[in-house]
């Protein structure tokens, strides 16, 4: 099984990108996505940027790898707050 996660791209440079992961910044390969811009949502795998997500996917799927490793739950938090925005 492979796991995708989100990162916010924070620039591209010669179809290299950097992007935010957790905090963490890093290159990854934007070659799969011309389309993408600085702002956007990515779903990183093996160093490569594979889709396009919303805000709203990332925040969830970093809120429910975040309960994986013990956090609090807090996924139904993130879609009150987004149906009440």
């Amino acid at each position: 099984m492979c796991l995708a996660v989100p990162a916010k791209v924070l620039e591209i440079e010669n179809a290299i990108g950097k992007v935010e992961i957790a905090g963490v910044s890093r290159e990854v390969s934007m070659m799969l996505l011309p389309e993408a811009k600085p702002g956007d949502f990515v779903l990183v795998h093996a160093g490569f940027a594979m889709q396009i997500v919303d805000e709203k996917d990332a925040e969830e799927t970093n809120a429910l790898l975040a309960e994986m490793k013990g956090a609090p739950r807090t996924v139904g938090a993130i879609e009150e707050s987004v149906s009440h925005g």
